[in-house]
């Protein structure tokens, strides 16, 4: 049984509960050699032009994309790169290990944290290295005492990338610096960045303006800390093939958006433009619950079941992007069956909802079934007969029968 509607939203400012019947968003989709329909947003304003030759901006609790220009471009990254490289080694080992410089990473060449071979750091303290001032020396470190060498540290970064849907990325080392072999795209940038940011050492780290390792100042090069309101990290490259890079996150009414940049012509323009994403995504859109985790959303008759009707209730939260055309046409297609067969169990799925804009399934949420309900048995029936028998009796001698 289809029903289609236009529904009603709430703005998640307002402490307002949503009407019955609004749809559901339930997570990014994966990148498969096209941007994701489900997720590439309709523009409500005329988006900004950016001097760079790829951009995305990403609503980081859902991974909708809200900008696109050439963001399934693979293209060199430069030391955004490093992005990767946190986030595998905060997932594959303790902050608190001791690293010791090697040869190799003390040759590398690019920006440098200035480490010297047989230097011993935390872990912790080479990736702020690593992050805040794009030490590629700090990188290589990381890598070999992470991955025990870079060649199999690329490995991990690789199965990492595939893992949450960057299938167009191809890491060889854990800096950044030019490869033929090694490229990225801005949308993949964008997935991994929302995985890296879910990890609290990360966010601390991108976030920092400047910090002390032995012998060491850091001052980070994002040039949107402390300019951009609300901005907190992520990270700059450069390279002469990559050209200049931004990947950037801010925060503002309790949305964080993520903007990468790539190939921009200088660190102004990379910057800009960073900002002219950020503002355009925050103008644009707003954060909107269509579905609240525990209301119900349809009942349904259930056949031979002790109770007549199942109550199917949102198995959770659904809150999306949106901007003000959005909000104006979105529809609902609600997916629940006629009848179910008793036994029914709470919490199984029984039925659906999609999110549909522009004729597009954005997204589809599971309904569950609110309560058990048995099937009724021999001795229900005999029940219900004598109920229905002492009623009748009853009701005969109030009226003097």
């Amino acid at each position: 049984m289809i029903f289609i509607s236009v529904i009603q939203i709430v703005h998640c400012d307002d402490e307002l509960e949503p009407e019955p019947g609004l749809p559901a968003f339930n997570g990014a989709a994966g990148s498969t050699g096209a941007l994701p329909a489900a997720v590439n947003a309709s523009q409500d304003m005329e988006p900004p032009s950016v001097n760079a030759l790829a951009a995305v901006v990403v609503e980081e609790s859902t991974g909708r994309i809200l900008y696109n220009k050439n963001a399934l471009e693979r293209r060199s990254i430069a030391s955004t790169t490093k992005i990767m490289t946190a986030l595998v080694a905060l997932e594959n080992a303790n902050p608190e290990d001791i690293v010791r410089v090697s040869k190799r990473a003390a040759a590398i060449g690019g920006s440098r944290a200035g480490l010297r071979e047989g230097e011993q750091y935390t872990l912790r303290e080479l990736l702020y290295a690593m992050m805040m001032i794009s030490g590629n020396d700090a990188a290589i470190a990381v890598a070999e005492h992470v991955g025990g060498s870079v060649e199999d540290f690329a490995v991990m970064m690789n199965s990492r990338a595939r893992s949450i849907g960057a299938v167009n990325s191809n890491f060889i080392t854990p800096h950044g610096l030019d490869r033929t072999d090694q490229y990225s795209t801005a949308y993949d940038l964008a997935l991994i960045t929302i995985e890296a940011l879910k990890i609290p050492l990360f966010r601390e780290i991108v976030s920092t303006s400047s910090f002390y390792i032995p012998g060491h100042g850091l001052y980070n090069t994002n040039e949107l800390l402390g300019s951009y309101p609300g901005a907190d990290g992520v990270k700059t490259g450069y390279t002469g093939k990559a050209g200049r890079c931004l990947v950037s996150t801010a925060q503002k009414n309790g949305m964080r958006l993520i903007s990468v940049v790539l190939g921009s012509p200088t660190r102004n323009a990379r910057a800009n433009a960073s900002r002219s994403l950020l503002d355009y995504g925050f103008r644009n859109y707003k954060l909107y619950r269509l579905i609240k985790q525990g209301d119900v959303y349809a009942r349904i008759p259930v056949y031979r079941g002790i109770a007549g009707h199942a109550a199917l209730k949102a198995e959770k939260d659904i809150v999306v992007p949106l901007n003000s055309k959005e909000v104006k046409t979105l529809n609902v297609r609600e997916h629940v069956p006629d009848v179910l067969h008793a036994p029914v169990y709470a919490g199984n799925g029984a039925g659906y909802v999609e999110f549909v804009l522009d004729g597009r399934v954005l997204a589809q949420s599971t309904l569950v079934v609110s309560d058990d309900i048995r099937k009724t048995t021999y001795t229900d029936y005999l029940k219900l007969i004598f109920k229905s028998w002492s009623s009748m009796m009853r009701e005969g001698i109030f009226a003097g029968i």
